[in-house]
């Protein structure tokens, strides 16, 4: 897997995939992206509508770690308790994740490398009230029980660089996972995307994306009763 690193239009740090011509963040502002898109309008939402005191997130796609570095920032600095599951195929190399400007202090950095060298399979502790799970695993092979999260972080690369995994069985077996209530976001807003997440029965919003980009989508899980 060759990666390039770039910085982007926020000055963070994102990664090139050189095979797939594709960046792991927007190339506008690779911070500003994920905190827009991930949690204000995925683990903020979904705090703010039901009044949680704890949350329980999955992520297709590790990645960087930007996205779990940033949940776990504000699971220090709020207090809400979360239990993050994260997949990635393939991890980004020690190498390379080790030279990211993601921790703004010194604090901050050795909480991003602790989220990168937190062991494989196991559920382990990161910071008070954030527990990490990293799963070395394919979507297509990833197994969890259904109704188990209350927002799912959907942060593959592109639907056209991808495509496997933006099919309506994947995006079915990944919503399956949802709560009552549970919110499924993506910078994505594809008409697809759309029409497959409302035939999966999610009521679903295209929402003002981040700066660069136009539009993302946030479906979410109807409350039972």
């Amino acid at each position: 897997m060759s990666l390039t690193i770039i910085t982007t239009g926020d000055g963070s740090h994102s990664l090139r995939n050189e095979a797939l011509n594709e960046t792991y963040h927007s190339v506008h502002g690779a911070l500003q992206e994920s905190v827009h898109v991930f949690i204000r309008n995925g683990l903020e939402h979904r705090l703010r509508d039901f009044h949680n005191e704890s949350l329980s997130i999955f992520e297709v796609g590790f990645g960087t770690g930007l996205n779990a570095l940033l949940t776990a920032n504000y699971a220090l600095e709020n207090t809400v308790t979360i239990s993050y599951t994260s997949i990635e195929a393939f991890p980004v190399p020690g190498e390379i994740w080790r030279t990211l400007n993601y921790g703004s202090t010194e604090e901050g950095q050795k909480r991003f490398y602790s989220l990168h060298e937190a062991a494989w399979e196991t559920e382990q502790q990161i910071v008070p009230r954030f527990r990490l799970r990293k799963m070395h695993i394919t979507l297509e092979d990833m197994i969890l029980p259904a109704s188990s999260f209350d927002v799912i972080y959907f942060d593959a690369f592109a639907p056209n660089k991808q495509p496997d995994l933006w099919t309506l069985p994947m995006l079915e077996k990944v919503t399956a996972l949802l709560r009552p209530g549970g919110v499924f976001v993506t910078y994505c807003a594809k008409g697809q995307l759309k029409r497959d997440l409302k035939s999966l029965g999610l009521t679903t919003d295209t929402l003002p994306g981040p700066p660069g980009k136009k539009e993302m989508v946030r479906a979410t899980r109807a409350v039972m009763g």
